[in-house]
């Protein structure tokens, strides 16, 4: 192993998926079934494996925590703002998509969600970490345009 002086933060994937509901754009969330912020909602995403290719980490961890797959993932931003996740310094990249209103999957929250469902973005809970940035971010950059 090479000696090398600098930290190394950790590396994670938040997944934004919009679709309008009743003409409304809503988002899914998870509710967290871990530390920190149990019990909290927050955006489907977590810990990046150290062989897996960012945008394979986003199809995963969207899969395991809400069963939802081929799913086309635009990368949005990387989130990086120190003090974003108290387990530590973590740069987190962000992907999403603006599914069609017909879209119509069954939500299986797993993992370390415990429950898994839309929410209209006009009517947001309190969300973990530096989600309510993301999804902003996220949906400006998707330009509210739903998937062909």
């Amino acid at each position: 192993m090479v000696d090398y002086k600098h930290p190394r933060p950790a590396l994670t994937v938040d997944i934004v998926l919009f679709k309008k509901m009743r003409g409304d754009p809503h988002v899914l969330l998870i509710k967290r079934a871990q530390r920190p912020y149990r019990g909290d909602f927050a955006l489907p995403g977590g810990f990046v494996d150290i062989h897996e290719p960012l945008k394979a980490a986003a199809e995963r961890e969207l899969m395991e925590e809400t069963g939802i797959h081929s799913v086309k993932l635009k990368q949005i931003k990387a989130f990086g703002k120190p003090g974003r996740d108290p387990r530590g310094r973590t740069i987190s990249i962000a992907y999403g998509a603006f599914l069609p209103s017909e879209f119509d999957m069954d939500l299986r929250a797993a993992s370390d969600a415990q429950d898994a469902g839309w929410h209209p973005l006009s009517d947001l809970p309190t969300l973990a970490f530096d989600h309510a940035e993301i999804i902003r971010t996220a949906f400006q950059a998707l330009g509210n345009q739903e998937e062909d």
